[in-house]
């Protein structure tokens, strides 16, 4: 089993933003997905749940949802990605993520 590396992540405020800003959006009924590319040697995953999504159970359940959905099928070398979960991922399963 392969582990979500910390070189892997999207931490920062402004890294967020910039894939806001200058990323390509697209809205699926599961989530909202922001794509940059960059010139790094790994792609990096951020995930935005907000309170809007529900409690922290439910915030902490769609992140792990959506971080072993990426942990299965890597991102690309050279993208940074944020995942806006919507409230019909918590009803989803792993299989219909994927």
């Amino acid at each position: 089993m392969a582990d979500f590396r910390p070189a892997e992540r999207i931490r920062r405020r402004a890294e967020f933003l910039q894939v806001y800003e200058h990323g390509v959006k697209v809205q699926s009924r599961y989530c909202t997905l922001f794509a940059l590319r960059t010139d790094g040697s790994c792609g990096r995953l951020g995930i935005a749940a907000t309170r809007k999504l529900g409690g922290s159970v439910q915030r902490n359940l769609a992140k792990r949802l959506i971080r072993e959905v990426f942990r299965r099928n890597k991102i690309a070398g050279g993208f940074d990605v944020v995942v806006v979960p919507r409230r019909e991922l918590l009803d989803a399963t792993l299989t219909v993520l994927e």
